[in-house]
C-alpha cells in the first residue's frame, strides 16, 4: 500500500457530513444546499445534440491527444478570450477529462521525489486537489496564506528563498476558490521572477475564469498575463480550464491544459500511460461548447442576477464583499465556522461549507477559520430564501 495514502485528510465534504452527522433540521423549512460549487443551471441544448449526435464514436478508441477539432477549438477560444496570438493546437493544447483529475496528474508528471525534500506551493485556503496531488506524488505541501488583511492574495513575499529552493510546482486559482479574487499583472511578473529562478513549474487552475459580472472587464488569465510580460512561449506555465462551470456540464467531465509545449509534451506521455483519453462524443460535444459564447453570457447574467439579490442580504449582519469572479460569497462568522455551519443546518436547513474546512493551520493560523463559503448554485429563489434564512439566524448569534 502507498504509505503517503495515510498523509491524506478527509475531503471537506466528508468533515461537513460528519459535522451534520446526529443533527435533524428542522422540518419547518425546505433544505437547501449551498455548500457544493456544483452547477444547477440548465445544460444547453445544443451541447447536448452534440453529444448524442456523435454517439457513434463510442465505437473506437480516442487518442489520448484528441481530435483535431477540439484542439482547435481550444486554441481558437484561447486567442478570442486573451487576446494571444496563434495557439498551436497540436503542440500547446491538450484536451483533459475536466480540471479535477488533470490537476491532480500533473503534479506526478512534474515531481521528482527522489529528491527527497521536494515541496508544491500552494493557496491557503485551496482546492484539496492540489495537496493530495502534492503527497501523492511524494512531495510535501507549502501553504501559502490568503487573509482578509491582504485582500485575500497570497502573500507569495512571506515564503522564505529557502523553500523557493526546493519548490517543483506551484498551484495558483485565479479566480480563487473560495475568495473570488483574480490575480494582478504584478503578482504574476513575480511568480514567473521566481519559477525562471528556481525551475518550478507553475500550474493556474482557471475553472472559474468564465464567471465574472462586467461583460467589459473578463479576469485576466495566466496565458495573457505571460504574453504581456513578454514570455511568448508560456515557459513553465500549464493553465487548466474546464467546461463543467462555464457551460453547465459538470457531468460531460472535459476540459483542457494549454501553455508551454515543453510542459505539454511529457503531460502527453504521462497520460498516454495514465489512460485518461476523453471520449468521442463528448470530445464533438466540448468543441461545440468552446466556438459559442452566447450561453456563457446568459451562464454570467444568471450568476449576476443572483449576487445582486443576494448581497444586500447577506451584507447587512456578516462580512462579505463582491467576488471579482466566480460563484461564491466568502462569509465571515460570529463566532467558530463549523459551530456556525452547523447550527444554521439545524435550525434553519441550510447547507454551507465551513471555511476552515478549505485550508490548513499555516504560519500560526487557519486563514479558513471564521468563514463560511456559499455556493450560489440553486436556483434564484431558492438562493435568495437561502440567504434570508442565513441573515435572519445571523442576527440571532
Amino acid at each position: 500500500m502507498n504509505p503517503n495514502l495515510a498523509r491524506l485528510q478527509p475531503y471537506p465534504f466528508e468533515k461537513l457530513r460528519a459535522l451534520y452527522a446526529g443533527v435533524t433540521p428542522d422540518d419547518a423549512y425546505a433544505p437547501i444546499n449551498l455548500s457544493i460549487g456544483e452547477p444547477k443551471h440548465a445544460t444547453p441544448e445544443f451541447i447536448k445534440r452534440a453529444l448524442t449526435d456523435n454517439l457513434a464514436g463510442l465505437a473506437s478508441y480516442p487518442p489520448t491527444i484528441g481530435s483535431v477539432e477540439l484542439r482547435e477549438a481550444v486554441a481558437a477560444w484561447l486567442q478570442r478570450r486573451y487576446g494571444l496570438p496563434r495557439i498551436d493546437p497540436a503542440s500547446q493544447v491538450l484536451p483533459i477529462n475536466g480540471s479535477r483529475e488533470a490537476l491532480f496528474a500533473v503534479a506526478q508528471m512534474t515531481v521528482d521525489a527522489s529528491r527527497g525534500d521536494a515541496l508544491v506551493v500552494c493557496p491557503n485556503p485551496f482546492y484539496q486537489i492540489y495537496e493530495g496531488a502534492a503527497l501523492l506524488a511524494g512531495a510535501t505541501p507549502y501553504y501559502v496564506n490568503a487573509v482578509a488583511g491582504r485582500g485575500f492574495a497570497p502573500d507569495y513575499d512571506a515564503v522564505p528563498e529557502s523553500v523557493w529552493k526546493r519548490t517543483q510546482l506551484l498551484y495558483v486559482c485565479s479566480p480563487s476558490n473560495p475568495s473570488g479574487r483574480v490575480m494582478l499583472l504584478d503578482e504574476w511578473r513575480r511568480l514567473f521572477e521566481l519559477a525562471d529562478r528556481h525551475g518550478f513549474t507553475i500550474v493556474a487552475d482557471e475553472c472559474y475564469s468564465e464567471l465574472y459580472f462586467d461583460e467589459a472587464r473578463p479576469p485576466l488569465g495566466a496565458l495573457q498575463a505571460a504574453h504581456q510580460l513578454g514570455r511568448a512561449d508560456f515557459s513553465k506555465l500549464m493553465v487548466f480550464s474546464s467546461l463543467s462551470k462555464r457551460s453547465n456540464v459538470p457531468g460531460m467531465r472535459s476540459g483542457f491544459a494549454a501553455g508551454d509545449a515543453a510542459l505539454i509534451k511529457p503531460f502527453l506521455l504521462y497520460r498516454t500511460y495514465h489512460g485518461s483519453a476523453v471520449g468521442p462524443a463528448v470530445q464533438a460535444a466540448s468543441a461545440a461548447a468552446w466556438k459559442d459564447e452566447a450561453h456563457v453570457r446568459e451562464n454570467r447574467r444568471q450568476y449576476a442576477e443572483k449576487f445582486a439579490a443576494g448581497l444586500p442580504l447577506i451584507r447587512a449582519p456578516l462580512a462579505t464583499a463582491m467576488p471579482d469572479a466566480g460563484f461564491y460569497f466568502w462569509v465571515h462568522t460570529p463566532g467558530d465556522d463549523a459551530a456556525f455551519a452547523r447550527e444554521l443546518y439545524r435550525s434553519r436547513s441550510v447547507s454551507v461549507l465551513p471555511g476552515s474546512f478549505l485550508a490548513r493551520e499555516a504560519h500560526g493560523e487557519n486563514p479558513g477559520a471564521g468563514y463560511i463559503r456559499i455556493a450560489l448554485v440553486a436556483p434564484l429563489a431558492e438562493c435568495v430564501e437561502a440567504l434570508a434564512r442565513i441573515t435572519d439566524f445571523a442576527s440571532t448569534q
